[in-house]
């Protein structure tokens, strides 16, 4: 196994792990039983959990902006990519893997990780503004337009979760949609 390969898989299973139980809840022993690595291989590329936890939420932070991008960045106008990136096929039930870090008291309080979670919402409220600008609102009314759009879908995730019922996002995003259509 090449060294990229085995710091791949540590990043990803700790990803998946943190995902589902938090950064507080999962040890390095855990995430060396899912990935399958050795443990030399693990200490050698993360020689402590905080490391570890860095790159795994910054990677889950990175990936996220990507998988955003790709609809937020496209060549359309600026509500239609709005209305792709709300609509977009989302795991209600699963909660949205940056969403769920806040709610983790080990990554809230931790001055290397919290940022990169703050980083996250802020880059997204900032092409959301943006888009919102470019339909043509005003900054301030495009500003709170941004927090009501990522709103929704952080509410529908927590409402999908609460109620088991994975509709209420679709709802969510449904009734924002609808409200968009109104100006």
């Amino acid at each position: 196994m090449s060294t990229d390969s085995a710091r791949g898989r540590i990043v990803g299973a700790a990803q998946d792990l943190f995902a589902a139980q938090g950064v507080g809840a999962t040890s390095p022993r855990a995430v060396l039983a899912a990935s399958g690595v050795g443990q030399g291989s693990l200490y050698h590329h993360f020689p402590t959990k905080h490391d570890l936890a860095v790159a795994a939420v910054g990677a889950t932070v990175d990936d996220a902006l990507a998988k955003a991008m790709r609809t937020l960045g496209a060549e359309s106008p600026a509500i239609d990519r709005l209305v792709a990136y709300l609509e977009r096929p989302r795991d209600a039930l699963a909660g949205c893997r940056i969403g769920r870090l806040t709610a983790d008291q080990a990554v809230m309080d931790d001055d290397g990780l919290r940022p990169v979670v703050t980083a996250y919402f802020v880059r997204l409220l900032g092409v959301l503004t943006g888009i919102f600008r470019e339909s043509g609102l005003p900054d301030d009314v495009a500003r709170d337009r941004a927090h009501a759009a990522l709103a929704i879908i952080q509410g529908g995730y927590v409402l999908a979760r609460a109620t088991q019922d994975p509709d209420a996002l679709t709802t969510a995003v449904r009734g924002f949609v609808g409200l968009l259509n109104q100006n």
